[in-house]
């Protein structure tokens, strides 16, 4: 069995065309980085979602933004187990080793994820109820946020509401790392919580004393 073919023509055409501006335009800097290493400011941790583009919402050049991506941009509860924890390890790198000054959780709207956990918990989704599904037991780290916008009536208005539950479930669940806590103690590190909305461009961000998002 093959196990991996060619590019298809379309990335590689798009590549080539890279090649010969940004990256010809850039190459020094890009050396440079290869050389030194990188120096993000900022960790993102945003949701797998081909429509959120943190690069192009905040306009960073290669080297700024240490990205992690994963389904509805959960981050699980600090659980050092010794089993396999990708969100984990991202966490502590760019805390631990890079020495991010920033942390940011982005949300979105008209979110997959968050709307598989919302069918989920209200029983339409029962291939996520599974133990053999990743996908549903990623998304039991939502649970705590669904319980507190089960109430609402409007689906759609829950549904949002679920979405930004997935960013302050995260960073509730950031500041159980003791060493992200710590950082946050002692000024080295600050976390942001943001909700975009894909059709407007509108970014949201939390406010932990209103407990509520408002526009940037």
């Amino acid at each position: 069995m093959q196990l991996a073919k060619p590019l298809p023509k379309y990335m590689e055409q798009r590549y080539h065309g890279w090649r010969a501006t940004t990256y010809d335009e850039n190459k020094f800097w890009y050396q440079r980085l290869e050389e030194e290493g990188q120096r993000p400011r900022a960790m993102i941790i945003s949701c797998c979602d081909s429509r959120v583009n943190a690069t192009a919402i905040f306009g960073a050049d290669a080297g700024e933004l240490f990205i992690h991506r994963n389904i509805a941009n959960l981050v699980p509860p600090y659980n050092p187990d010794g089993d396999h924890h990708g969100t984990s390890a991202a966490v502590e790198y760019a805390v631990q080793h890079l020495k991010v000054a920033h942390l940011l959780v982005i949300g979105h709207s008209s979110c997959g994820g968050v709307r598989g956990c919302m069918d989920m918990c209200e029983g339409h989704a029962p291939e996520l109820e599974k133990q053999t599904s990743f996908i549903g037991r990623w998304l039991d780290i939502l649970r705590p946020g669904w319980e507190r916008v089960a109430g609402i009536n409007e689906a759609a208005d829950r549904a949002r509401a679920l979405e930004q539950e997935s960013v302050v479930i995260s960073l509730e669940n950031l500041m159980s790392f003791p060493y992200i806590a710590a950082a946050v103690e002692e000024g080295r590190l600050t976390l942001h919580g943001l909700w975009a909305e894909i059709g407007n461009g509108r970014l949201h961000s939390y406010d932990p004393g209103k407990g509520n998002f408002t526009p940037v």
